[in-house]
């Protein structure tokens, strides 16, 4: 059997709760691996019976009354799109094999350097299309996209049976993991947002991960990171343990959508740069725990280091960028996010706020605080749920019902939890800062309630969108719709087909000119720019410490602008826009050096 490689090398990472929700069942048929968050149990329930109708399955509720109900919604989830995936892809092979202009098409989307497109070209290169030979070309050099799930590390809250906590078992994280475990996909879970070390070793009770007498996984572990000591230092936790990391996926710390993670201004580029000349430290180094704790656990121990791949994620916006992340820094795929909100083919997104991100110009598009894990989140204006927030908060009625909680993690007023986008939580703040209104000016106290009412209700608001756009019912408070593209959404102005949207990607044909498109580098250099300025610029009170950090912050530009100009100086890649480039390096780093705390 042919060692089966993908057939692109891009996919689809996770967006939000709902924008890639079902994306699994829109493009794996063609190849295409997506992501889904596996975080919203009620909104995969309501997936489940929505598609197993559509798909004419059987369909078994779980209601919240069963135990364990978290956990057996993503796993039915899950078996229903392994199950439909698996009938549609071998209906799309047995329709290529027999239609020649379908074969044709979909030789338009794969890259020229797939070794499946080469193989295709050949089998119908005499003009005449050989069924059996274009099928056999399919069962061995083609293969669905994979059903990828993300676990965001940090949500993973206490559960209770009334007011007695239940075993972390049940943490939301950790049933979300034993959900995906007991699925019949053979494919990854992501894990973003840092380490978890219980749900790190809550993973070593699952023989799925461990390699079988053949050296495979049916279930493997991708981790997603911003820089490469977090991946050295997890890789390392996890191998100590007997589990393998077969994927760090690079994201940009600034330059990507929904919570951002920023570096202490370590950019990107320098980033995959230590990747490249230190991967096989890196493998080596696991390796070895590895094989100890595989010994230990008296587990067959893989005679050769397990296959590891590199991707990237985070502002890709041309063709050009895209090769040059493959070609110059050796990455296996890079994900393209935000531009897929704008294909209906490949993303969950309700009409009026894709026509909203289709609009939405730099401008529109911010980093805002509206996340109630106080982590920063990107985000655009004039959503729906923006001004049914701003409405109630007007009212003198701040706040979410909180019907989810998913999020609810704040331990300052009870031991269950509370968000601090809920009602409940905000009414307490407001009366505490009531109290001392008196003594404050009035800026500053408005300062302070926006503070406490701008949070939004995300477990809703970036569930709707899906709801909408498959005409299912929203109840419940009317929290409209969040969405969370990176600042790469400002340069592409329209929806877009599948197949317009890979061609893109691929330089087959251009979905937008974008002469006037920041280079992804740079971009990403300009935000961490703005974050160093704005963190000098709102300073209440400077220390020591603060100060040591933002010189090492400014340091570790100053160093990523010396190594760019470099790069650019020397690439065969962005040639026509050398000197553009190199200036506005320039221009960069006089700025730098001239920043001081105000």
């Amino acid at each position: 059997m042919t060692d089966i490689k993908h057939a692109h090398t891009f996919h689809i990472p996770v967006m939000g709760l709902a924008f890639s929700i079902d994306s699994p069942l829109r493009v794996a048929q063609y190849g295409i691996d997506s992501v889904i968050s596996i975080m919203d149990d009620d909104l995969i329930e309501k997936m489940n019976a929505f598609y197993s109708d559509k798909f004419k399955r059987p369909y078994r509720e779980v209601t919240q009354k069963m135990e364990d109900y978290r956990a057996k919604r993503i796993t039915n989830y899950l078996n229903l799109m392994d199950d439909v995936i698996t009938e549609k892809f071998e209906n799309y092979k047995k329709e290529l094999s027999e239609t020649h202009g379908k074969l044709m098409e979909f030789m338009s989307i794969l890259p020229s350097t797939s070794a499946l497109k080469e193989k295709l070209l050949q089998a119908v290169s005499t003009g005449r299309q050989n069924i059996s030979e274009v099928k056999s070309v399919l069962d061995n050099y083609f293969r669905p996209g994979s059903i990828d799930v993300n676990i965001m590390t940090k949500v993973d809250k206490d559960n209770f049976s009334g007011k007695e906590q239940l075993p972390t078992i049940y943490n939301d994280a950790h049933a979300a993991l034993r959900g995906f475990v007991n699925s019949t996909t053979r494919s990854s879970v992501v894990f973003s947002a840092g380490m978890n070390p219980r749900l790190y070793s809550y993973m070593e009770t699952f023989p799925e991960f461990y390699p079988d007498a053949e050296g495979k996984f049916s279930k493997k572990i991708i981790i997603k990171v911003s820089d490469f000591r977090s991946a050295m230092v997890q890789a390392n936790f996890l191998a100590k343990k007997g589990l393998w990391v077969s994927e760090f996926r690079v994201e940009s710390g600034l330059n990507c959508g929904g919570h951002a993670f920023a570096t202490e201004g370590l950019l990107m580029g320098p980033i995959l740069e230590e990747f490249r000349t230190r991967r096989q430290e890196l493998e080596e180094t696991a390796y070895q725990l590895y094989c100890s704790a595989l010994q230990s656990k008296n587990l067959a121990v893989p005679t050769a280091i397990p296959t590891v791949k590199y991707t990237v994620q985070g502002g890709v916006g041309t063709a050009e960028e895209h090769q040059f992340l493959l070609e110059h820094y050796r990455m296996d795929s890079v994900g393209w996010g935000s531009p897929f909100l704008l294909v209906p083919e490949a993303t969950s997104v309700d009409t009026e706020t894709r026509m909203l991100l289709a609009k939405a110009r730099e401008e529109d598009l911010y980093l805002s605080n509206i996340s109630p894990l106080g982590v920063p989140f990107n985000t655009l204006r004039g959503t729906s749920n923006e001004i049914l927030k701003s409405k109630r908060a007007h009212s003198g009625k701040a706040g979410s019902s909180c019907p989810k909680k998913y999020l609810a993690l704040s331990k300052e007023y009870e031991a269950e939890g509370i968000c601090t986008a809920s009602r409940k939580y905000q009414d307490r703040k407001i009366e505490e800062l009531n109290e001392r209104k008196s003594g404050l000016p009035a800026e500053q106290y408005h300062s302070a309630y926006s503070t406490i009412t701008e949070k939004a209700c995300l477990c809703v608001g970036l569930a709707n969108s899906s709801y909408i756009e498959l005409g299912l019912p929203v109840k419940g408070q009317a929290q409209g719709v969040v969405i969370c593209p990176g600042p790469n959404m400002a340069y592409f102005s329209k929806t877009y087909t599948l197949k317009e949207m890979v061609q893109h990607i691929y330089g087959e044909k251009s979905a937008e000119n974008h002469l006037q498109r920041p280079n992804v580098l740079l971009k990403e250099l300009s935000l961490y720019i703005d974050n160093l300025a704005g963190q000098l610029q709102n300073a209440v009170e400077i220390t020591a410490q603060q100060i040591k950090k933002w010189e090492t912050f400014k340091s570790n530009l100053l160093l990523g602008i010396s190594y760019y100009k470099s790069l650019f100086a020397e690439s065969k890649f962005f040639s026509k826009d050398r000197s553009l480039i190199l200036a506005q390096l320039s221009s960069y780093e006089t700025e730098l050096v001239n920043m001081q705390a105000s």
